[in-house]
This record gives C-alpha cells, structure tokens and sequence, in this order.
C-alpha cells in the first residue's frame, strides 16, 4: 500500500502471557518514536501471534517536515566583554552551530539572557529515518523474561528469526545482529511454511490466511471460541464459560483447531474445581458442562495443528488429563485421612511470617477478631463466623491445595461439607480469600465478610507492626491488595465500623512480637487504608475534591465517609453549595487556630452578628438529629440555609474587631458554625470544584 510501513518481527514461540503485552507495548513505542521524529500517519494498528509481533502504519509521510530549531548557548554576561565585543564563549557556540557571530541574539529565560541561534534543520527522508528506528523498536520492548542466543548480543523473549520490513513497497535495509531485514515472512510452521513475500498489511494478511496462519488477535480468539463451541457440541454439551483461559489459548496458537475428549466418568467424583482446575491450569483445557450446567466426562482441547484422525487426536490428550486426574483422585482419598478440624493443630508447623509467627498463631488472631467483629455487626452470625476462622487456613494443610494452590478455600469449602460443617460454616472458609483480585467476587455471606476482614486486619497490623511497610512499587506481602479487598468488603455489606478501635485490636493481638511503637503503627495503618480509599475512589472518577473535603476530616468509619462523600456530590450542582463553599473556605482561613465555641449574645454589637447566631442555633438544632443518623444529604439541605446569614454577616461585620472580647466572641461563633459543617466534610475544599 502507498505510504504504509509493515514490520514484522519473526520469532520462535513467546509465551501466551508475554503476546499481549508485547503487542501494545509495539504499538505505543512505534507512536512514540514517530511522534519524536514529526513523521505524521494516518492510522496504526498493533497485531500478534506466539511467533510474530506485527504493526502497521498506514498514510505515513514520506519525509520528515523541515524544522528551525532554537539552541540556547553561553549565558549573555559569559559571552561578551564590558565593551561588548564577543569572548571566546560566544565565538565557539557560533563556530559549533556554523553560524556567524552576527547570528546570535539574546534570549530571555527564566535563569537570565542567554545566547540563542536559529538553526534550520531540513527534514531526513522517511526509509533513512526508518532504518535507524525499527533496530530501536526491538530492543525497545521489554518482557518478564529475556533471553539471548547464538552470539548476538541484543535479547528478547525468545530467538528472532526473521524481520519483515517495508515502506512504499521498498524493503527498509537494516541489521540486527546477524538477522537482516527483508520482504519475507513465515507461514505456519507446520501448515503453511515460507517465505511468502509482502508489501502490505492487507496482502500479508491474506497470504498469512492462506498458509494457516490468524494474526489479527481478534480473530483468532473468535475463530477459538467457534472452535471448542462446535466440538463441545459433538457430545450434545456446552462450554464452560472461561474468559481468561479462551485468552491464553488465543495466544498459544495461529490457528485454532479443537478436539473432543473424554475421560472416565469416576473421576467426576472428584470437587468440581478440582476438575475444572486440573484440567483448565495443568493442560489448557475446557471443561464440557450439560445443559443443567453439570460438568460432562468430557473436555475441549484446542491444538495448534490440524488432526487428519480426530480419535488419534483425542487418545493422546486422554493419556495425559487421565494420568493427572489419577493424582487428584488419590490426593482427594489420602485427604480424607483426616478433617479440618484435626489439621488445625498441624498449622504450628506452618510459617505465616518469620517474625510474626506460624499460621496456628494466625488462625487465633483471625478468630478473635472475627468474633469481635460479629459481636459488634451481627450477633447472630456470631458462631458461625468463629468456626469458619478456626478451619480457615486448615485446608493449606491438604495435599490438594499442595498440587493446586489456586484452590484454597475452595478446597476447604468442599472438605468442611464432608466432614460435616454446616452450608453456612463451608462457604465462608472459601469466601473469606474473596476478592482474589481487583474487581473480583465478594464474599456474599455475613460469616464470610468478617472472616475475610479480620484476616486482612491481622494481616495489615502484624506488617506495618515490624516495619514492613510497601515502599514505591515494592509491596511483598500485597498489603495495598489486602487494604483494598477490606475496603470493598466494607462497601459492599455497608458495614458501619471504627477502623481505629479494630486496628488497635489486632495490633494487641501480637502481644510482643510487633517492633513499632502500637501507636506509631495503629496511626500509620490506618494512613495506608486511608491513601487506598481516597485512590480507589478517584479512579472510580469521583472527584478528589469531595473526597478530599471529607476524608481530611476524619477517617474512622469507611461506609460512613462514602455516605458524607455522595451527599457533598449531590449537592455540589446547587448554586447556593457553590457560594457557601466559597464563604466556608474564608471562615476556615480566619478562624485558623481557634477552637473556642462558646458564645455570648451579650457582646453582640451588629444585627448581622444576631441573626447569624440565630441562624445557626435554628440551623443545628435540625442538622444534628440528622447528622446522629447518617441522613447527610437531609442534614446539607438544611445546613444550606446559612447561606445568606454568613454573607450578610461578612459584608456588614468586621470579623478582627479592635475590642479582643468582641473579636474572640466573633471568632468562636465563626468556629462553632465551621465545626457543624464539619460533621460532614471540610467542603471548603470543594470550592475549587465549582468554579
């Protein structure tokens, strides 16, 4: 195509999870990199397969614009005498720039004058720019884990073998170590083998088509899901929804074929997940569930290469899930050995964290504050929730959740159903690991919630209790997840709670195993759920200024911060919010330091100064009721009623009267009616916001 640059990187296979993230990194480097060079294009698109990474530019210029550029030099007292003839300083910046002395002149910056000359660069044609660029694009992109090979010396996720480069039909000539750019690029590799030669994006597609290869990620991924869902059907079932593994898949193949195989229908004793898990983490293969969504004694492989002899085909995965569900089915009856419960005790020889004790130790933290937890939010879950923490972590234990750790908690669930505990009791041994990761499930039962939050709590305390606390990017024990998933367990079952007096809790609970004074590391853990809170909410696109206002307040209780949160936003639209917020911000400022609320009506001297007294008392004596029980946006809507006291008594009331009695008694009443619209937030923060 005219104007259009296609490159291609060639590769022996990446890693699914490494496809993606190359592919945009691709893309936004090629912007980058264009962007810095002034070359203009049309569009941009970004493709990948596990053996190439591809990125065409379409409507690319075909030269880079001229430019006139402004050099700064030698500062202008370095440069000339006192008599004004130029030193060696401004001579040699003209001589370097190949301009006359005559050519400088004198610009002004923020440090002083300096020398400064126009230098005209005329634009490099595109093919030349190209062949410096590309070369940086692929050592520009980085992976979890790079390797090299032969005796190159640049390295990458796995071996280049061929590089694809072409503008305006042309091959764009450059070396990267021993590999040479050229029009060629390969076909499947056992399907459709090369070369097969390109000029552009949409030939290269339709000749990759041809010999068996899906570049485009999207395609491939529906061409998959046609694939398993027409297999699936062979034995009359249906997939099992599995977004992220259909993903992983997408990026393990270049061309999806699907086979359906069967296994021994003795193995669906076994836990549902722990079917699903052995097939879906161990072999990369979908589970086949009736039309009641049972699971089928059937599974759905996806090969990279067409099978001439589908029963052939399906033996050999047969082999291989049957020998791993042989494991699980024998780690399911040696478990049985022994329930939960009496594997509790063994967690003693479990290390939660070197100084902070074994996970028996844990699961005794975990269960007191659980049970206070329960005691005070609700005494009726209270029995259930305390066992649920005592066998928690016992399914660690289990050589289950050894093969397969990503089943924790749902293993427990399963095992505490057989040994007996009730529905209520299993569900919150597997809830209480909920969410696993952002935006994931909560737990839904009230026993699951307060086992989850007392884990997190024990968590968050006994680090930030030794000092190790998440610095930058570093955080080794997720403790910015932990405080997130306690936050959305919060939100969600509105739980209204101290966060301080549960902090001081937990931290008590490890007696003298903590190093930081109690109430340095109570004050910096309730900080660092704090800073969790404020980012979680701003990103849900909240504004930082209404979560500013309230949580600079006080941040205690995290389901009552959000209710005072959403009553300044539904207010903030109103005109008269927007100038009480204005007037707020100048009380603020002038109250500063005070923090006397006692008034006298007898050292009044102005009408304004009564009516705004007045105002208030009328004013609190509706807002307070309102404010004991939670009805924020009822309580703002009277608190709005100020509006035109406090104005009045601004125009018509010198706040810093002469007489200190009468000064002191204006600066009280200003702090009592400033600390009754703190009882809901500091909304002179929201002042900005409005304007």
């Amino acid at each position: 195509m005219q104007d259009e640059l296609l490159f291609e990187i060639g590769t022996e296979e990446i890693p699914a999870g490494y496809i993606l993230p190359a592919m945009h990194q691709l893309e936004k480097l090629m912007e980058e990199k264009l962007s810095s060079l002034s070359l203009s294009y049309s569009s941009l698109k970004a493709l990948a397969t596990p053996r190439r990474l591809v990125v065409s530019v379409r409507g690319l210029a075909a030269q880079q614009p001229d430019r006139e550029e402004e050099v700064l030099g030698p500062p202008k007292k370095a440069a000339f005498t006192q008599d004004g003839q130029p030193t060696q300083a401004a001579i040699g910046f003209a001589r370097s720039r190949g301009v006359g002395v005559e050519s400088l002149q004198i610009a002004q910056t923020p440090k002083g004058d300096y020398l400064m000359v126009r230098v005209a660069e005329k634009g490099r044609p595109t093919p030349e720019l190209l062949a410096e660029l590309l070369p940086e694009i692929v050592t520009g992109l980085s992976f979890p884990k790079s390797m090299r090979w032969g005796s190159g010396r640049i390295s990458f996720a796995r071996p280049i073998q061929w590089l694809l480069a072409v503008y305006n039909g042309k091959i764009v000539p450059f070396v990267l170590d021993q590999t040479a750019s050229g029009n060629n690029t390969e076909g499947h590799r056992f399907m459709g083998r090369g070369p097969f030669s390109a000029s552009g994006l949409a030939d290269y597609l339709e000749t990759l088509r041809r010999a068996e290869v899906m570049v485009d990620p999207a395609e491939r991924r529906a061409a998959v899901l046609a694939e398993i869902t027409r297999a699936a059907s062979e034995v009359d079932g249906t997939i099992l929804p599995d977004e992220e593994l259909v993903n992983t898949v997408c990026n393990l193949v270049e061309k999806p074929f699907a086979i359906c195989g069967t296994f021994e229908e003795r193995f669906l004793a076994l836990p549902r997940e722990v079917l699903i898990t052995s097939m879906r983490e161990h072999q990369k293969y979908f589970a086949v569930v009736d039309k009641a969504g049972r699971l089928m004694p059937h599974f759905i492989a996806v090969n990279n290469t067409r099978v001439k002899t589908a029963r052939l085909g399906a033996d050999g995965h047969q082999r291989v899930i049957r020998a791993r569900l042989e494991d699980a089915f024998f780690f399911f009856k040696e478990d049985q050995h022994k329930t939960l419960a009496q594997r509790v005790e063994d967690l003693s020889g479990v290390i939660f964290q070197a100084r902070l004790g074994t996970m028996l130790e844990k699961t005794a933290r975990i269960k007191a504050l659980a049970s206070l937890l329960a005691e005070k939010l609700s005494p009726s879950h209270r029995a259930q929730t305390e066992r649920a923490a005592q066998l928690a972590k016992a399914d660690l234990l289990t050589s289950m959740v050894g093969e397969f750790p990503t089943l924790q908690g749902v293993i427990g669930k399963d095992y505490a159903l057989l040994n007996g505990e009730s529905q209520e009791v299993a569900e919150a041994i597997r809830e209480h690991y909920l969410p696993v990761r952002a935006g994931g499930a909560l737990p839904e039962s009230i026993p699951g919630a307060l086992v989850g939050m007392a884990d997190r709590l024990d968590s968050l305390a006994g680090c930030f209790g030794i000092g190790q606390t998440p610095t930058g990017t570093t955080d080794p024990f997720g403790l910015r997840r932990l405080a997130l998933g306690l936050l959305h367990i919060i939100a969600k079952t509105g739980f209204s709670l101290s966060l301080p007096e549960l902090i001081d809790q937990a931290l008590a609970l490890y007696g003298d195993k903590l190093t930081v004074p109690r109430a340095e590391a109570a004050r910096n853990v309730l900080e660092f759920i704090k800073g969790r809170f404020v980012n979680d909410l701003t990103s849900q696109g909240i504004p930082a200024e209404a979560v500013e206002a309230v949580t600079s307040v006080s941040f205690a209780d995290p389901a009552d911060c959000r209710r005072r949160i959403d009553a300044l936003l539904a207010i903030s639209g109103q005109e008269a919010f927007t100038q009480l917020s204005a007037a707020f911000k100048r009380v603020i400022n002038i109250i500063k330091e005070n923090r006397e609320t006692t008034v006298q009506e007898s050292l009044f001297q102005e009408a304004a100064e009564e009516e705004l007294y007045a105002a208030y008392q009328s004013v609190r004596r509706q807002a307070l009721p309102l404010l004991e029980k939670g009805g924020y946006e009822e309580a703002m809507a009277v608190i709005l009623l100020m509006k035109e006291p406090v104005d009045s008594f601004f125009d018509k009331v010198m706040v810093m009267a002469e007489d200190q009695k009468v000064r002191q008694n204006r600066l009280n009443l200003l702090t009592a009616i400033a600390a009754l619209f703190l009882g809901i937030g500091d909304f002179s923060k929201m002042y900005a916001l409005n304007q």
